[in-house]
């Protein structure tokens, strides 16, 4: 079943960062590889130092050529901020340069470990969504906190799964399982922290609508090959929460009955 996610229909469910890559070449097949239909930006390091809206240099501007060829929706992001003003004026940036109100809204509160500023992202959000965005918040695993973004009006979450680029795959399986029991009704999506098509999978048999990820693909050593199989673990993933995976058990269960017969007539 495809993916309804802030109006758009998407059939794929794996979102893909652009950062880091060996070459635009080898990003543009990734993209291709792996059907992503939504890829996210950072626009703090796409604009050089100082410059304005719609005033980027000529290697900006074919990067979003390339993305634009690819034929994915564009999520910028506001990564690097660390407070909401800083936030919400990159938002309005972003809206600007992209042509879209969609943000990947990032409020960074611990430059070690990245982690989200609850309060600060919780004040961004309530404003953006004021204004006429459509705000993905990169939050934590926190359920409360969660909540607190729900009533700020935020129809999509984007909890970690483990601090960003550490490739730990997913830290806190119990806190997301919590959340997707408890929030039913709008998409979840793992974001970070995520470091093979394992983790992918195992955040989508948790139940969650989709995996966003970055470093995990582009430091491959074959980036493209490495797409495709977080692609087929996306899908894997899906199809057997879908299924409905099998109960652990205590204790071993025989698989195939005793009766004292070799055959039952």
């Amino acid at each position: 079943m495809p993916l309804s996610i802030a109006g758009v229909t998407l059939e794929s469910r794996f979102f893909l960062g652009t950062a880091g890559y060996p070459s635009p070449l080898v990003l543009e097949q990734a993209i291709q590889a792996s059907g992503a239909q939504v890829v996210t930006v950072a626009l703090k390091r796409q604009l050089p130092q100082g410059a304005q809206a719609g005033s980027s240099a000529s290697g900006s501007q074919s990067f979003f050529q390339l993305i634009k060829q690819s034929g994915a929706h564009l999520l910028p992001n506001t990564a690097g901020c660390h407070t909401a003003s800083e936030a919400v004026a990159l938002a309005h940036m972003a809206r600007e340069v992209f042509d879209t109100h969609w943000i990947k809204l990032e409020v960074i509160g611990d430059q070690y470990t990245l982690q989200p500023d609850p309060f600060e992202l919780v004040k961004a959000a309530t404003e953006l969504v004021k204004e006429g965005f459509e705000v993905f918040p990169y939050c934590t695993d926190d359920l409360v906190t969660c909540y607190r973004l729900l009533d700020a009006g935020c129809r999509i979450l984007m909890p970690w799964g483990a601090p960003i680029g550490s490739g730990q795959g997913l830290i806190n399986p119990y806190a997301l399982r919590t959340l997707r029991d408890r929030i039913t009704d709008i998409p979840l999506i793992v974001d970070a922290g995520i470091g093979s098509p394992m983790d992918a999978m195992q955040a989508m048999e948790l139940g969650f609508d989709a995996v966003l990820l970055n470093s995990a693909v582009s430091n491959a050593h074959d980036p493209v090959l490495m797409a495709e199989a977080f692609r087929l673990a996306i899908d894997g993933g899906r199809k057997a929460w879908q299924a409905g995976i099998m109960a652990e058990q205590d204790m071993a269960v025989a698989t195939t009955p005793v009766t004292g017969r070799p055959f039952v007539l």
